[in-house]
Formats: structure tokens, C-alpha cells, sequence
């Protein structure tokens, strides 16, 4: 199964003024257009050709780190782009909202940590909402690296890498990270990610 670059569900400029114009056409057409190039150029002849997206991120992962890091990528990015929406946040459907309190004691407090995780997160990389055990958990990552190779199923991720919010923060990533959870969030889906996963 050969990578593609998914279309932005939404305009480029859709997301003003939480993430610019700017940002979404260097982040989505040059950045994860070079994950889906690199990626199927490096998957030519693996053992892992013709295998599910997930299963290339799994089996690759410290195995090939030219593949899996271009292929954890592109999966990071597929969903992140379905994880952000205009007029993002407000009301979190209710079973989602019920294991995020179950699992992290409040809604506040999810954010606190999940704001806190990718602030704290040394150079580049993630900070997640995920299922793990059963229980909906925070956890943060390095570089490309995603929950589906720490035994965690993702079920909301932001990236914290300079290029996905430089141009509209500068340093300023604790600012990001309130604007991502507050703004930009697309719960429905970070709530049907959480139902396929706790299936």
C-alpha cells in the first residue's frame, strides 16, 4: 500500500487566526508531501510493501528508522489534520468526555497535562491523548514516534515540531498547545477514534 497525501479538510486558511494560512501550506504541502515522497521511496522492496499503514509504523519501528520515521509521520499527520477543525473545541461527546475524566481525574487536568507533555517535550515531536489498558492516558513522544508503538492507541495528537507552529507563535509553544486544545480540536473525531480503539 503506497502512501498519498490526503487533502486538507478544510481550507488553508480555515483555521485563522489559531494556525495561518501560511503555516498549513508549508505543514501540509511541503512537509507531509515529503513524508508520503520519502516514505514510498523507502518502502520499495521491504518486507513491509503492500502492508496497512499500521503495520508499517509497527513493524518498522526500530527495525528500518529511514521507513518508520517517514511512515510514522505520515500516519501522525493523516490524523492530524482530521484532528483540528474551524471553530474547533466546545462540547466533547459524552463517552468520550466520561473515560477522558475516568482516566485523567477532569477535563482541566487533561489539558493541564497535555498542554504540560508537549511543553516538556525536549526538541521535536508529539503530545497525545490515547487509549491505553483501557484507560484514555497523556503520554508524549519523540521525533515521529506515535502511542501505536508504546502499546497505546492514539486517539488525539498535536505536533510540537517548530514547523507546525513557528511562523504563528515563534518560541511560544505553551500558546500553541492552549490554542490547539481549546480552538482547534475536532472532538467528533477525537470521539470516534476513541470508539474504534475501545472496540
Amino acid at each position: 500500500m503506497s502512501f498519498t497525501l490526503p487533502d486538507l479538510p478544510y481550507a488553508h486558511d480555515a483555521l485563522q487566526p489559531f494556525m495561518s494560512k501560511e503555516t498549513l501550506e508549508y505543514h501540509h504541502d511541503k512537509h507531509h508531501l515529503a513524508y508520503v515522497t520519502n516514505g514510498n521511496n523507502l518502502l520499495k522492496g521491504t518486507e513491509w510493501e503492500g502492508q496497512s499503514l499500521e503495520d508499517i509504523v509497527k513493524g518498522s519501528f526500530g527495525k528500518n528508522a529511514g521507513l518508520f520515521n517517514n511512515a510514522g509521520q505520515h500516519y501522525n499527520h493523516l490524523h492530524f489534520w482530521k484532528w483540528m477543525k474551524p471553530n474547533g473545541g466546545g462540547a466533547i461527546p459524552g463517552a468520550l468526555e466520561k473515560a477522558i475524566i475516568d482516566g485523567c481525574g477532569s477535563m482541566e487536568k487533561m489539558k493541564e497535562d497535555f498542554i504540560q507533555a508537549g511543553v516538556t517535550q525536549f526538541g521535536s515531536g508529539w503530545s497525545w491523548l490515547a487509549l491505553k489498558d483501557g484507560k484514555v492516558t497523556v503520554m508524549k513522544t519523540a521525533n515521529g514516534e506515535s502511542p501505536l508503538v508504546h502499546g497505546a492507541q492514539p486517539i488525539l495528537g498535536c505536533d510540537v515540531w517548530e514547523h507546525s507552529y513557528y511562523i504563528d507563535y515563534r518560541n511560544r509553544r505553551p500558546d500553541y498547545l492552549k490554542a490547539f486544545i481549546d480552538q482547534l480540536v475536532n472532538w467528533d473525531y477525537v470521539a470516534e477514534m476513541y470508539d474504534a480503539a475501545a472496540k
